[in-house]
């Protein structure tokens, strides 16, 4: 009784903050309907009074390129998820399981680049992409991002857990470093290899200020600078919600396919 008693008290404030954080997506789902430029007094009274409706959606799939923004999106945020998880697994890999002159040292000035942060880098970056002729192209989007110090940093301390017996082992069978890569810790790193690709999914789908700098033409647009700026012109609340739905939708299915990998991936990588 005094078991059951207490695990109640413990799951109560838990379900209290889930509802709390779930107000403002419940929010953006309603409001999306709504008909309305500006949010007047409680929302939770005009939420339940105004009139509900998809046009706010039909707005912007007539009023803006939206399929163009949106294969934009899917342009530059799945070249770097793919690349992000190839090489964050064989760096981690390399970093977690072999041994070399200043192994250390290395991996620890590579983390040393995220103390600097990326928006001091936006004006040497542009400067140096222009004069690529990289400007309002894919590359910009695409370059910098085709791999990530945090995903290694992932995947090496996964791969740290794992028993080095399983390589000594495959090398006595005659195994090479590829084929201990490939069918031994590669299938075992599936979980913080899918954390990466999580994270790098919702870091480059929901960047702004990036493609902000290095596109000037609509039709180059990802969704966020797209919605941003028929937001801007059109300054509607109701189609500020449903835009934001839009834009929320992928990024919450790709969480939601990869949560028990994502779950796994995050309770083992801080274990050693």
């Amino acid at each position: 009784m005094l078991k059951a008693l207490h695990k109640n008290w413990v799951y109560a404030p838990l379900f209290f903050f889930g509802l709390l954080f779930l107000i403002p997506f419940l929010i953006m789902m309603l409001g999306s309907l709504l008909e309305m430029r500006e949010p007047i007094g409680n929302p939770f009274a005009w939420i339940v009074n105004e009139t509900k409706s998809i046009r706010n959606f039909t707005y912007i799939f007539t009023n803006a390129k939206f399929i163009q923004w949106t294969m934009n999106s899917l342009i530059i945020t799945l070249v770097p998820v793919f690349s992000n998880m190839f090489f964050s697994a064989i760096l981690g890999y390399i970093f977690a399981k072999k041994e070399f002159p200043y192994r250390e040292t290395i991996f620890w000035v590579m983390m040393g680049v995220i103390m600097i942060p990326s928006q001091l880098l936006i004006i040497p970056r542009y400067i140096m992409f222009s004069e690529f002729g990289w400007i309002n192209t894919y590359m910009p989007l695409i370059v910098p991002e085709i791999w990530g110090i945090m995903g290694v940093f992932f995947v090496r301390q996964y791969m740290m857990t794992l028993p080095k017996d399983l390589e000594e082992a495959a090398y006595i069978d005659g195994a090479n470093d590829f084929t201990v890569f490939f069918r031994i810790y590669l299938p075992l790193a599936k979980p913080v290899i899918a954390t990466v690709g999580t994270f790098a999914f919702i870091a480059n789908w929901n960047d702004l200020l990036t493609p902000l700098i290095f596109t000037t033409s609509e039709e180059m647009y990802p969704i966020t600078v797209g919605l941003a700026s028929l937001l801007t012109k059109e300054g509607n609340f109701g189609v500020e919600m449903a835009g934001s739905l839009l834009s929320f939708i992928p990024t919450f299915l790709i969480f939601l396919f990869f949560q028990r990998y994502f779950v796994k991936g995050i309770a083992l990588t801080g274990s050693k």
